[in-house]
């Protein structure tokens, strides 16, 4: 099975400034708004799933992010290896969190778009380079993203519409039974 990100993932995570490669090597599987499984629910925050294969280095990894930020809030774990680590998000970009709910990702604000990277190193066929981030793709509307989406619908895209799927609320909840099911 092929874990699709979320939008979570993909538009609220990076604003709490975690590095790819230290979230990569410690067994981030995703970010959700929501994890199914818990009797409290905490507001403002993001939920990243982990399965980490080193514990000792894991576990200095999560000491590292309680000193690093304040923004972590909770952590707990789950059977079959699976951690979560709640990360209070910052509510600074609150309209703009609302706007990705929303679908609009081109309408948040320039400042939010500036949190996330534009840049990202990619390794194709061997050879490492530097590529526009798909956030910002997205942002601005791709031409290439553009084109793409017309192919996969068979639809003509207008000025108004965005390039990136909508917020689908079940997509972005932890549900660990699923998870650990499938094995993920």
């Amino acid at each position: 099975m092929k874990l699709e990100r979320t939008i979570t993932s993909v538009f609220m995570m990076p604003t709490l400034k975690i590095g790819r490669e230290r979230l990569d090597e410690n067994g981030f599987i995703n970010a959700y708004i929501k994890d199914n499984s818990r009797q409290e629910q905490y507001k403002n925050c993001i939920y990243l799933l982990f399965k980490p294969t080193d514990l000792d280095k894991f576990k200095m990894f999560l000491d590292e992010e309680y000193e690093r930020t304040k923004a972590v809030i909770d952590d707990y774990d789950y059977p079959d290896g699976y951690v979560v680590v709640v990360y209070e998000l910052n509510m600074k970009w609150e309209a703009d969190y609302h706007l990705i709910k929303q679908g609009r990702y081109s309408k948040t604000s320039k400042e939010f778009q500036n949190e996330i990277p534009k840049v990202v190193k990619i390794l194709k066929d061997g050879l490492r380079r530097d590529e526009i981030s798909l956030q910002h793709r997205i942002f601005r509307k791709s031409t290439d993203l553009k084109e793409y989406w017309e192919r996969e619908l068979g639809v003509n895209f207008d000025d108004e519409m965005e390039v990136w799927q909508g917020w689908i609320i079940e997509k972005e909840i932890l549900y660990i039974e699923k998870m650990v099911t499938e094995n993920v």
